[in-house]
């Protein structure tokens, strides 16, 4: 069974903690606490780097967010003045091109669905 890259940063730092409080001074497999932190370095580093990575991810979108709240809002007053302007207007084709959709060319929305007769007594 594969273990959990969070299960070995505990593990890790469970090691670390029991090893110091309980044995500071003892070697094991031939080497002291502080050439076993030495070893495990790249990993802890690793470890930190990606949190680090992580929270300013969520920091780039957090300001992702309020900058297209504020483009979004540009956008509006760009395309309403679009629409406005006798030359382009909701039926042109940078309207269009824009994304949105030609008035010529919008559905009604009604439909004649045929009525429902009235059940048979």
């Amino acid at each position: 069974m594969a273990t959990r890259v969070k299960e070995t940063g505990e593990k890790i730092a469970a090691a670390i903690k029991a090893w110091d409080d309980l044995r500071k001074n003892k070697s094991f497999a031939g080497k002291t606490l502080a050439e076993f932190k030495a070893a495990i370095k790249p990993s802890l580093d690793a470890r930190a780097a990606i949190l680090t990575l992580k929270n300013q991810l969520i920091a780039a979108v957090d300001q992702r967010k309020s900058a297209d709240a504020a483009s979004l809002k540009e956008l509006r007053f760009l395309v309403n003045a679009v629409k406005g302007d006798p030359a382009e207007g909701e039926d042109g084709e940078l309207y269009e091109a824009m994304g949105y959709v030609r008035l010529s060319e919008r559905k009604s929305g009604k439909t004649n669905k045929p009525k429902k007769a009235a059940p048979a007594s």
